[in-house]
């Protein structure tokens, strides 16, 4: 979690204003001990100074924001794409929030982590190919000492790397060095849930290349598990069929480019007024 204001701001350093070291010794307190000196745990020496850093001077702005408008009696929205919780600095924010003494509201969204592999055909779990997930970001994971790579090239179950297309070739490297079997399905679907969404489906060690043949770019999720060929036979809404590493016809079962979607995005569907009673 990102703390504090930025030194200009009157209300930083104020009494039961957030800084770094109060923020810090907050969530030490809060902190299970079990939770703290577990293996890949938070701790204070690596994962628990990242959390109380302070913020990048945008999500500082954010912050100030929001307390000056909330201070002066403004009902503020901050509003999110997704879930707030779930790689929104969300938790961030309501941690601000909460020391200065500001009641607030979640609203939990569907994040793309879960939306956007639905809208390509495929299912973080299915009986018999995966009964679970996890969630990475591409940054985090390729950059950070705490994650356990050989867990998660070992784990049977459904890997999902949201912001990891800029890292893409290193993060499929530490996969298969710490034994993840380069031929498992991969997925990388980008633009989800919009008419420009595009899927490559291939296998972990040719997704790479295959991303960068087709030309994907961010904004992208990717998926690493058995579950991800089942876009080859579920994708339901994709403008076109998904790119296929190598030339040849479309998969059976798969939307053909121009098609009429079987149901309309969420986004698109319009909320319908109820006509009056006949009197």
């Amino acid at each position: 979690m990102d703390a504090g204001l930025r030194p200009a701001d009157a209300t930083y350093g104020a009494p039961g204003a957030v800084t770094r070291h109060g923020l810090g010794d907050t969530l030490r307190q809060a902190l299970p001990d079990a939770l703290r000196h577990a293996p890949g745990g938070i701790t204070r020496h690596h994962t628990l100074a990242d959390a109380t850093r302070e913020p990048d001077p945008r999500q500082a702005e954010i912050h100030r924001l929001m307390i000056r408008h909330a201070q002066a009696g403004r009902t503020v929205v901050r509003l999110k794409g997704g879930d707030p919780f779930v790689f929104g600095r969300g938790g961030e924010e309501a941690t601000v929030l909460r020391q200065h003494g500001i009641p607030f509201e979640i609203v939990p969204g569907v994040s793309s982590a879960v939306a956007v592999p639905a809208y390509a055909g495929i299912p973080l779990t299915y009986r018999g190919l995966a009964t679970g997930f996890t969630v990475v970001t591409g940054h985090e994971a390729l950059h950070s000492t705490g994650v356990a790579w050989d867990v998660l090239a070992r784990s049977e179950q459904t890997l999902v790397i949201l912001m990891g297309v800029g890292h893409l070739a290193g993060i499929v490297e530490r996969l298969i060095a710490a034994g993840r079997d380069r031929e498992t399905p991969a997925a990388v679907i980008a633009s989800g849930t919009t008419q420009r969404q595009r899927s490559v489906v291939t296998t972990l060690g040719e997704i790479d290349a295959a991303v960068r043949r087709a030309g994907i770019r961010a904004p992208a999720v990717v998926v690493i598990g058995p579950v991800a060929r089942l876009a080859e036979h579920l994708a339901w809404f994709s403008p076109a069929p998904p790119v296929a590493p190598q030339a040849g016809a479309p998969q059976a079962g798969a939307p053909q480019a121009g098609a009429p979607r079987t149901a309309p995005p969420p986004a698109a569907a319009a909320p319908q007024a109820a006509a009056p009673p006949r009197r």
